[in-house]
């Protein structure tokens, strides 16, 4: 092989590691973003633990297709680049939409997120889910008011009672 091939097939078999070490990822379009809205929006994802990275359309379509994932083939055109979130499954889609309403150019394309491919509609209302821990903390509240209530209602059943 030829040292051009040997380092795409190395290119290859990174983005394959990432999309398998990856809870999630957003392929994102960015045409015409400025130096200054990228620097803020890598910035965004590094805080976010999602790794993002400008590759090459043709190298990302074969490593997503020996992986077998064949729906995103009409979505890597022009320019991209995809966000792998390592941490939160949902920090890739948020990023990506908490930028794009500041930077217009910036658009999500599509993703994958528990193995199943996802177009930009549903990473929009992804990234409209509140994160882990605020859902659990919602859960934590209603589980408190609920027993709080409980807690209550015994209180006036034992104070009618003794009158």
């Amino acid at each position: 092989m030829s040292v051009a091939k040997d380092l795409k097939a190395e290119q290859i078999e990174a983005i394959k590691k990432s999309v398998q070490e990856s809870k999630a990822f957003v392929l994102v379009e960015y045409e015409g973003i400025t130096v200054e809205q990228d620097t803020k929006l890598r910035s965004d994802f590094r805080a976010n633990n999602v790794k993002y990275q400008v590759l090459k359309n043709r190298l990302v379509k074969r490593a997503l297709n020996e992986l077998g994932f064949n729906e995103f083939d009409n979505y890597l055109e022009k320019t991209t680049a995809i966000a792998f979130a390592n941490g939160d499954e949902l920090a890739a889609a948020k990023v990506v939409m908490d930028n794009a309403k500041a930077v217009k150019v910036l658009k999500p394309k599509c993703g994958l997120l528990d193995g199943k491919f996802i177009d930009a509609n549903v990473v929009t209302q992804v990234a409209s889910i509140p994160s882990k821990d605020i859902l659990l903390c919602q859960l934590c509240g209603m589980l408190q008011s609920g027993i709080s209530g409980l807690a209550r209602a015994i209180s006036e059943i034992a104070k009618n009672k003794e009158n």
